[in-house]
């Protein structure tokens, strides 16, 4: 199947064989996922989890093949998205090299309230991005346990970075966010 993301986040993740589920990606509308199936890929080690409301289109492999040779913009869609993803990789596995905890957490909570609606109608000025995680959801930091990205989300906000409370993370200074302080869990 390919999924169209039209409305709301999705968390792309897998399962560890220990039970652990680190985030692999967290997809915003407009984007398309699962299109590796639709290139001989098995992506049985893969889920994917709505981390708010959402609204999914779904298209078979048949009906994708179908539609491929009659519009070569469906075809040029999936490349750029295939490419995307490629780079996306490429960052998340510099980062996970170059970058502390930290950093790596900051960076994805930025990515998450980037995507939000600018100030007007849909979030009124003075009104903090906010990211909505249900109470059982690890926070969707990439390659970080949910303990180590628990204690670095505490330090941010002792720091007055952000605000938590159940089932939400609120970005009270993005700019300071995107220069966290030195790493709190010794690399």
């Amino acid at each position: 199947m390919l999924f169209i993301l039209n409305k709301g986040r999705v968390r792309v993740f897998r399962v560890s064989a220990d039970g652990r589920a680190p985030t692999t990606a967290i997809i915003s509308p407009g984007t398309d996922f699962g299109e590796m199936v639709l290139l001989g890929q098995h992506m049985y080690d893969d889920y994917a989890e709505a981390l708010d409301d959402t609204v999914v289109c779904v298209m078979s492999c048949t009906d994708v093949h179908r539609l491929l040779p009659a519009d070569a913009r469906i075809a040029a869609r999936i490349t750029a998205i295939l490419g995307r993803r490629l780079a996306d990789l490429e960052q998340r596995l510099s980062d996970s090299v170059f970058k502390t905890v930290a950093r790596r957490i900051a960076t994805m909570l930025t990515t998450l309230t980037s995507a939000q609606p600018p100030v007007g109608p849909l979030r009124p000025v003075g009104r903090h991005p906010q990211i909505a995680l249900a109470h059982e959801q690890p926070p969707p930091s990439p390659g970080t346990s949910r303990e180590t990205c628990t204690k670095v989300l505490r330090h941010d906000a002792d720091h007055g970075l952000l605000s938590l409370a159940r089932g939400r993370i609120t970005v009270l200074d993005p700019e300071r966010l995107k220069e966290p302080p030195a790493d709190v869990t010794h690399p």
